[in-house]
């Protein structure tokens, strides 16, 4: 769909293009734990993040391990992965630690997006089974620790002529800037009619964790452009001279476009969908997740946007006017989308309010946007897929959250049955003792860490009764269910988890029965 319409937009401005593709590169982070501390953890093994666990007195705030070296034992693997990578033609290039302790990012030059898509596939399996072979585990859980930042898998994603031009890099001559323009307007008006619809392309239970916590952009989907492009494409929605690098009046097909350079904010990590200089940085994509459903999204989005500036622009007698005359309506329709400050502040989230932008913070709200008529409407127009096939990916994804959450649920219950209650309980016998040894002393003992150790295990009985009480109860609708996984049983999950971990910070490390944030997150 993208290639026949981006093709017809591109023959207006050089009829020796005859195939538009898109191009994908990927960044693919995970962490990685040793395999023994690993297998001593229920909650890694069955759900692939911590379920309960008090942070380490240290973590990332000095940002030692994102600016060291990378460690020997974690070298070894890389490379074994490299080797590996490059024997089934995938072409990996960037190894580096991340930002939380014991995370690394992996990397391979851009590609053919379908191409792209099976590599990553590729990679996650082998990663699995290469770090077994160097006794470490691979978690790619989006939050597999709490308190330290998750996992993600940023796209990078640029759409080329099979002449070799990259429709989304400005260029050095007007018709250049003018196509460069012409697609650029393509994206803000796609991503601003179905902003939801890229929403929901990253949805997930692992994935809500993550969005908006000060390491992910948030759930709200905007565009940041940086301020030289943005005043660049004021001055065409406006008709004024552009101020910047060189004053030139902003007629479309006539004049150069300023050179700009990358902009200086890092492309703002806080926002979800970056234009870096050539390309567009998709930065919510969690990291376990499969991304051809982002990318099926991207280009039917695009391709849907192309075929209306076609039909628009074709036959056109004054071509320059008609094109300027679109450009400009679309920035100025569509420039709400455009934000480039800071995604976390608490007055985005206002302004994006003000501004009409949808913010759907959990994955059951975002899930009810699939069967929506205009996204039906979309996919059948391209025959991407039908209603029947939307509807089924809705269930499907609907039940996988509901299956994550029961299943992290029922296994807090049996942890919290089976191994902390019991380690709370042989620290309250212990200090029971002490006590009665006091007294028998004729000493009065302090028995403020007992009363602690009491109200605690009191409460955490009392969670963990709440908790089974509301896990596996019936909900005939699976979307109600979800929303009831969403609202009541991942509170409850949370409070059991606060009562632990408060345990884990009372109870003495010979009594305590789980390996603790420290040793996973430091041990190399």
């Amino acid at each position: 769909a993208v290639d026949k319409a981006a093709t017809d937009v591109c023959q207006l401005f050089d009829k020796n293009i005859t195939r538009v593709y898109t191009n994908l590169g990927w960044e693919q982070e995970y962490f990685l734990v040793d395999s023994a501390l690993y297998n001593a953890r229920p909650d890694l093994c069955l759900t692939g993040r911590t379920l309960m666990g008090h942070s380490s007195a240290k973590d990332q705030q000095l940002e030692d391990h994102y600016f060291g070296s990378i460690p020997p034992r974690v070298t070894a693997f890389m490379k074994e992965l490299e080797i590996e990578c490059h024997k089934l033609g995938i072409p990996v290039k960037t190894r580096h630690n991340e930002v939380a302790p014991n995370q690394f990012e992996l990397a391979p030059i851009f590609e053919n997006a379908n191409l792209a898509n099976d590599h990553n596939q590729l990679v996650m399996d082998l990663m699995k089974r290469i770090a077994r072979k160097h006794h470490f585990a691979v978690l790619l859980h989006e939050k597999p620790y709490n308190g330290v930042n998750g996992s993600g898998k940023h796209n990078n994603w640029s759409i080329s002529t099979d002449t070799g031009k990259n429709l989304l890099e400005p260029g050095k001559l007007p018709q250049e800037n003018a196509q460069f323009l012409l697609f650029l307007a393509a994206v803000i008006k796609g991503v601003d009619e179905y902003q939801d619809l890229l929403r929901i392309s990253v949805a997930s239970a692992g994935n809500d964790h993550r969005l908006g916590a000060n390491e992910a952009p948030p759930a709200i989907i905007s565009i940041f452009l940086g301020d030289e492009l943005t005043a660049i494409l004021h001055a065409i929605e406006t008709g004024t001279v552009y101020g910047g690098t060189l004053r030139v009046n902003m007629e479309i097909g006539v004049n150069v476009l300023p050179s700009f350079t990358k902009d200086t904010t890092d492309r703002n990590r806080t926002s979800p969908f970056a234009f870096t200089g050539n390309k567009f940085e998709f930065r919510s994509l969690g990291s376990q997740l499969n991304i051809a459903c982002p990318n099926i999204m991207l280009n039917t989005i695009i391709a849907d946007e192309l075929e209306q500036f076609a039909d628009e622009l074709e036959g056109k007698e004054d071509f320059n006017g008609a094109l300027n005359a679109l450009i400009k309506r679309v920035i100025k329709e569509h420039k709400r989308i455009i934000f480039n400050g800071d995604g976390y502040s608490e007055i985005w989230h206002q302004e994006a309010e003000r501004r009409g932008l949808p913010n759907y913070r959990t994955t059951p709200e975002a899930l009810m946007v699939y069967t929506s008529p205009d996204v039906v409407d979309l996919y059948s127009r391209y025959n991407v897929l039908s209603r029947q096939e939307l509807k089924a990916r809705q269930e499907i994804y609907i039940e996988q959250y509901c299956k994550t959450i029961r299943a992290e649920a029922n296994l807090v219950i049996r942890m919290g049955r089976t191994i902390i209650y019991p380690a709370g309980l042989r620290f309250q016998q212990e200090l029971l003792r002490a006590c009665l040894d006091m007294r028998a002393l004729n000493r009065e003992p302090d028995t403020v860490l007992l009363d602690d150790i009491d109200d605690t295990l009191r409460k955490l009985r009392e969670g963990l009764e709440h908790l089974e009480n509301n896990v596996d109860m019936k909900i005939e609708d699976p979307v109600q269910e979800a929303h009831h996984k969403c609202t009541v049983v991942i509170p409850a999950m949370n409070a059991v988890r606060t009562l632990a971990d408060h345990l884990e910070t009372i109870v003495p490390e010979d009594l305590w029965p789980l390996p603790s944030y420290q040793e996973m997150l430091f041990v190399k």
